[in-house]
């Protein structure tokens, strides 16, 4: 699969999901796709972006949109993470990494001094039609689930 950039439709694809079935891009039909890509499950900053995208769940109902969250964990841990934190839509399981290669999210990240590759957090918007309608890179917690629910009401 080559990498997909804004403007372009989203080839279809299918993961597996936190119950461990799978779920394809097709299952968004009619409605926008929030894809946000996250390190790792029960991280500080992963469970605080995952939060924000549950407590603003409604108000991407509203805006007919969809959220799904996207890491290399299992469905397993993804179970695990979910049912802690009461997350409200769903989790993919991508270890084989073909939806991050796609959305270039694997980058060389540095842990305790030592090179290692890792999904770099970011968020993608699909719009109604399929196509990369936006993008955050490198995102920053904070104020970035609001970011997103105001371009998904835009779109």
């Amino acid at each position: 699969m080559s990498k997909i950039s804004v403007g372009a439709k989203v080839p279809a694809f299918t993961a597996r999901t936190t119950d461990d079935k799978p779920w394809k891009l097709a299952d968004a039909a009619g409605r926008k796709l929030v894809l946000y890509f996250y390190p790792r499950d029960m991280t500080s900053g992963c469970t605080l972006e995952a939060r924000g995208f549950r407590d603003a769940a409604a108000d991407f109902r509203k805006a007919k949109t969809l959220v799904v969250g996207v890491s290399r964990d299992s469905c397993a841990s993804h179970a695990k993470f979910r049912d802690k934190e009461a997350l409200n839509f769903e989790l993919l399981s991508d270890p084989d990494e073909k939806l991050c290669r796609l959305f270039d999210v694997i980058k060389e990240k540095n842990m305790y001094g030592r090179k290692v590759l890792g999904i770099e957090r970011s968020t993608f918007l699909i719009d109604v039609g399929g196509k990369l309608a936006r993008e955050w890179r490198k995102v920053k917690v904070d104020g970035h689930v609001a970011d997103v629910l105001a371009a998904a009401r835009e779109l």
